[in-house]
């Protein structure tokens, strides 16, 4: 069967024309800030009286504010809405307000109203936001909530009845869905027996420790798009992943073996480049492995270091006090912005070797890697672990300033730790890196994220990996 696609798009026969597509961008030109401001003033001080002489306020001041416009063929403004933080230091939590649509386009086949609105949340998204609310007019709840926003509560604003509304923000939650989720299921049948899986206490840890001994060994497979795309990187990270693995077990790295599979001896070159630039940065032998030729990119790293006190992902109870240890230092790895963090290449081998040895030297109770989960999914794995539920302070998150909160959570940020362990126990020095307590274990399941308004909003279910308590 075959379908004419002009037939079906076109219409009745004697339809009117289309009426032209609303554009909605950030507005850039004096000109339309102006028509903007004018749009507000005659909407919410003549039109509807909230304000009196003017509807200015102290985000109409902030650079960080984004004022959107939107537009029909001709270029006339339609309609405008704005965003910016909530708080003087950005840490995810935003605000829209002043959507203002002109008369004559309200309740219009063209959307105005939904436009800007869609285009506010994407606009917010892209900038790292995990929290964006509205104060929204009672008569315009409806809109919002069949855009898929949530009420939260009724205030008054201004003298006038609101629903303070949230656009759920999805990016933590999908990132977990596709990374870790899936491991109970699929992992099931590895854990029969007392060492499977870690055995009990350390099952689905970073490492594992060998039996019988003081081995603790961690392995890690770099994603073959990563080979192909940039094999030196790929090289240094996957020695990276697989030292903090052992970091977080609190493990002395002995040795190193790799598996790498290349087309041809140029591009395996290039890999074991990297690999050789990080085994001496950490003063980490490669202690051999295997090497292919002729076969698609592949590339993954054992690590074998030792401890007589491995410590766990899952030791962590309820009332312990989360912290995160990270290196701010560098910046985005070029080609991977909001995704990988790249201190580690910077640093020398001694500074390498301090913020390595760190969990090792404080002993907690529980101690995770922040790893492809990014720091609000492991923190799921650690509580999910311990057979707790966890609470992120997004506010005390070390951070640094080259990186947006939404991005900073959700990526491989290089080198960091989450522990947990005792309300007020010390740890010890981690070298050129930051420390700092940002949360809490508690018995109820699942993590949260807690602003600085107080509010909570929940980031994960209990179930990040589906492997239960260790």
């Amino acid at each position: 069967m075959t379908f004419d696609v002009e037939v079906l798009t076109r219409g009745p026969r004697h339809a009117p024309p289309a009426a032209p597509a609303v554009t909605v961008a950030v507005a850039v030109s004096a000109a339309e800030r102006d028509a903007a401001a004018r749009l507000r003033h005659a909407t919410f001080v003549e039109e509807q009286g909230l304000f009196a002489r003017h509807d200015r306020d102290d985000a109409d001041d902030d650079a960080r504010a984004l004022t959107l416009v939107a537009r029909d063929g001709s270029g006339a403004v339609l309609g405008t809405v704005r965003l910016a933080p909530a708080t003087a230091v950005d840490v995810g939590w935003w605000t829209g307000s002043r959507l203002a649509v002109r008369p004559d386009a309200r309740g219009h086949a063209l959307g105005v109203g939904s436009a800007l609105v869609r285009a506010a949340c994407a606009h917010a998204e892209a900038r790292g936001v995990l929290r964006f609310d509205a104060h929204v007019q009672r008569q315009n709840a409806r809109l919002f909530t069949r855009l898929g926003w949530r009420a939260l509560d009724e205030e008054q604003v201004h003298g006038h009845p609101h629903v303070l509304m949230t656009w759920p923000v999805h990016r933590v939650a999908d990132l977990v869905a596709r990374t870790k989720a899936p491991l109970g299921a699929t992992l099931a049948t590895l854990g029969g027996g007392a060492a499977g899986l870690g055995g009990p206490g350390f099952r689905g840890d970073d490492g594992a420790p060998v039996p019988g001994s003081d081995l603790v060994a961690a392995t890690d497979a770099v994603l073959p798009s990563m080979v192909e795309r940039d094999p030196e990187w790929a090289g240094w990270c996957a020695v990276l992943v697989n030292l903090n693995d052992l970091a977080a077990m609190g493990a002395e790295p002995v040795g190193l073996l790799d598996a790498l599979g290349a087309r041809d001896r140029s591009f395996a070159t290039r890999v074991v480049h990297g690999l050789a630039a990080a085994a001496r940065a950490w003063d980490v032998p490669v202690l051999g492995g295997h090497t292919q030729l002729g076969v698609p990119a592949a590339l993954s790293v054992t690590a074998l270091g030792r401890t007589d006190r491995p410590v766990p992902g899952g030791g962590g109870g309820p009332g312990h006090a989360v912290r995160l240890t990270a290196d701010l230092g560098g910046r985005w790895r070029a080609g991977y912005t909001g995704q990988q963090w790249d201190s580690t290449s910077g640093r020398t081998t001694a500074e390498l070797r301090a913020m390595g040895s760190a969990v090792a030297r404080t002993a907690p109770a529980a101690a995770k890697d922040v790893s492809m989960a990014g720091v609000v999914g492991t923190l799921g794995m650690l509580a999910e672990a311990s057979g707790c539920g966890a609470t992120l302070d997004v506010a005390d998150v070390p951070r640094p300033a080259g990186a947006t909160a939404g991005d900073w959570l959700t990526c491989f940020p290089g080198f960091a730790m989450l522990t947990a362990d005792a309300p007020g126990a010390e740890p010890a020095s981690a070298g050129p890196a930051t420390s700092a307590v940002c949360g809490t274990l508690h018995d109820t399941p699942g993590v949260s994220l807690r602003w600085p308004d107080g509010r909570l909003t929940e980031a994960l279910s209990p179930h990040v990996t589906g492997l239960g308590p260790a």
